[in-house]
């Protein structure tokens, strides 16, 4: 019998003492109206939203801006997030551009503001080129959460986010696997998305600064870093360039589901399963097939699913005015559990999952 990804709920969230704190912006504190709050509203002077004012879910609308369209990774999160929200007796809606250029969504995000929804959920393509567009959403009294990915530097530009897990430890617990598999020792490349994408660049820092940190990697050398924009065909040759071009090489570590899947169909159609090891991040369907014959001794991911469900739940509770986003605040989330919030504004949903060929396929996704 398979068993449902996880359906722990962590969470994290920024509220800075001073007035410029991403917490105290527009739709996120929201708290039941006083009198005085609604005496002010019966004079018209209201800011909707943004100053917490009482809205049934039924007349909500959440809409989702993916990064793109056509990755399978991010159907989870859409229906998770589409089941939490319609529960609650809300309206969702999703989204997506034709490519994950850094821009590809400010139309998209436009285009929500115009049409009034309540919230906008969204996985950035960049932590700088949305900035200015969630400013113009926030100000029209839109909730803006990232969810999957954040705008990392800029979290004072949205109203919090849902990341699946604390990526840091994930980055951690997968860079340590990786470098056991190599015994340690060897040339590996990373093979990510595209230059300047939040989560994949995070994670490679994170190889980085642990290399940097113990010696027990150093005899352990990171070479370079592939692109492979997130398509298959071209992580695909990405990967079959870099073991041409570096006839030594050990690993290739990938941070995207895409590539660690393009990764392990380089090795194997070169033949040298057990010799170049892959590892990174991808779901447990993908990677069955590699994880079982030894091309991959493990990857590593999350519940997309969870995320979603906890994006959707917290979206309609912030915007009903049912909670508020605080540094430390734990937020009841019924059945997707309880959240609890740190300092940035944002909430892991669960814990990071390892996939090995022992336990890949008691997952269904």
């Amino acid at each position: 019998m398979k068993r449902k990804a996880l359906s722990l709920v962590l969470g994290i969230c920024l509220l800075a003492a001073t007035i410029v704190s991403g917490c105290e912006k527009k739709g996120v504190e929201q708290s039941p109206k006083s009198d005085s709050g609604k005496q002010e509203e019966e004079q018209g002077s209201t800011d909707d939203k943004t100053k917490g004012s009482a809205k049934s879910a039924s007349d909500v609308t959440v809409r989702y801006i993916c990064l793109t369209k056509g990755i399978p990774y991010f159907d989870p999160i859409i229906d998770g997030m589409k089941e939490s929200v319609e529960k609650a007796g809300a309206t969702f809606q999703d989204t997506a551009p034709d490519t994950s250029d850094a821009t590809a969504q400010i139309p998209l995000i436009e285009a929500a503001i115009q049409d009034k929804v309540d919230v906008i959920c969204i996985s950035p393509s960049d932590p700088d080129a949305l900035c200015a567009t969630f400013d113009k959403a926030r100000d029209a009294g839109i909730i803006v959460l990232c969810v999957n990915d954040d705008v990392t530097g800029n979290e004072d530009r949205r109203d919090g986010a849902v990341m699946s897990t604390d990526y840091d430890v994930l980055g951690k617990e997968n860079f340590e696997a990786f470098a056991e598999s190599m015994n340690y020792e060897g040339k590996f490349v990373a093979l990510s998305s595209k230059t300047g994408t939040p989560f994949q660049e995070n994670q490679m820092q994170i190889y980085r600064d642990m290399m940097a940190e113990d010696e027990k990697y150093a005899k352990m050398e990171f070479i370079d870093v592939l692109y492979g924009d997130d398509e298959a065909t071209k992580s695909l040759t990405e990967a079959e360039a870099a073991i041409q071009k570096y006839p030594d090489l050990k690993g290739i570590i990938s941070p995207t589901t895409v590539g660690i899947v393009a990764a392990a169909q380089a090795v194997e159609n070169a033949g040298l399963t057990g010799k170049i090891m892959v590892s990174g991040t991808g779901t447990p369907s993908q990677c069955k097939t590699y994880l079982e014959n030894g091309t991959m001794p493990n990857a590593f991911l999350w519940d997309t699913g969870l995320c979603g469900n906890v994006a959707g739940s917290l979206s309609v509770k912030l915007a009903t005015g049912e909670v508020t986003l605080e540094a430390g605040a734990e937020i009841d989330l019924g059945e997707y559990g309880t959240v609890k919030a740190n300092d940035v504004c944002l909430v892991p949903a669960g814990d990071p999952l390892e996939f090995t060929k022992d336990n890949a396929g008691e997952y269904d996704f």
